[in-house]
């Protein structure tokens, strides 16, 4: 069998003598190209040419932006492929997060992880999974316009500047983001499918799969429902005053998350979710900032990609 692995080296779980054990191991049963990534996009360009190039297999080591440039060079830009028309992935996890990874119940260390694929491909085990399309970008767990965006985009100022992504970085960007959008606050209009459109929305985003992200190995569930199999989810938040906010992230941090309140719009399973605001506002996907948006529609693309779990 043919496989690229995709590495970057600059992945924060990864040292250079854990990444030559994992080479061996997947070359000792693969015939095995390996990239390092040394720029934006170059696992998106790698990949491109790996499914031009007939291989069977992409193994993405790094974390979920690594992964989501390998998914979107093998789904590419134009009309939806058959999955079973370019190589499966495998994900061995690399980052601080590793939700898509660990969504699909992928061991957190990287060693077992790589063990457990060379098991399931000895097996011939895998899955189609459904993934998330906003334009021309594929996403596999998360995407959304306003707070959370705005989170993204400074932290990877941040880390332009040489600062480490940890998650106490995150906390407090989050807190002074929070405070400058209160003052003030974005209007969104949120439509789905079969319902009326959701107006004075402060906060959107869509899920692909649950938990939505983890805060330092903690679970955030916004939407529980939400999985690879049954379309999006959307969250939504109408007010972001301080016991709005509060109340959710309590409830979200709750090993049983599932927030409600007055002030929350949740719906699970849907085929689509437009979003439209009065400003430009920062989109995420994935976890990286792609850049300002006045409007965007998600759409969920069923049994998109094939996986090796």
């Amino acid at each position: 069998m043919r496989a690229l692995l995709v590495v970057n080296p600059q992945a924060t779980s990864t040292t250079p003598a854990g990444r030559d054990v994992l080479f061996h191991a997947l070359a000792s049963e693969l015939k095995l190209d390996v990239l390092l990534t040394d720029y934006r996009g170059h696992a998106a360009e790698a990949t491109a040419q790996a499914v031009e190039d007939g291989v069977d297999l992409v193994v993405a080591l790094g974390g979920d932006g690594t992964v989501n440039e390998v998914v979107n060079g093998l789904l590419g830009r134009g009309p939806t492929r058959d999955p079973d028309s370019v190589p499966a992935l495998a994900v061995v996890p690399g980052g601080s997060a590793n939700v898509f990874a660990r969504s699909l119940g992928m061991p957190r260390d990287a060693v077992e992880a790589t063990g457990h694929i060379l098991q399931a491909l000895e097996e011939q085990r895998s899955r189609l999974v459904g993934l998330g399309r906003a334009a021309d970008r594929w996403f596999t767990f998360n995407a959304g316009l306003g707070l959370d965006a705005e989170v993204v985009a400074a932290v990877e100022r941040a880390r332009a500047q040489g600062l480490e992504a940890t998650p106490m970085r995150y906390a407090r960007t989050a807190l002074r983001e929070y405070v400058r959008q209160r003052r003030r606050p974005p209007a969104m209009t949120v439509e789905i499918p079969d319902a009326a459109p959701l107006e004075g929305v402060r906060l959107a985003f869509v899920s692909n799969t649950d938990p939505w992200t983890y805060l330092d190995g903690r679970a955030v569930r916004l939407n529980p429902g939400a999985s690879f199999t049954d379309g999006l989810a959307l969250f939504a938040l109408k007010d972001l005053g301080v016991p709005t906010i509060a109340g959710v992230l309590r409830q979200a941090l709750r090993p049983d998350g599932d927030p409600r309140g007055r002030h929350v719009a949740r719906q699970d399973a849907v085929a689509w979710v437009r979003v439209r605001s009065d400003r430009p506002l920062a989109l995420q996907i994935d976890g990286d900032h792609i850049g300002a948006r006045t409007e965007m529609e998600f759409r969920a693309v069923p049994r998109a990609l094939r996986v090796v779990v």
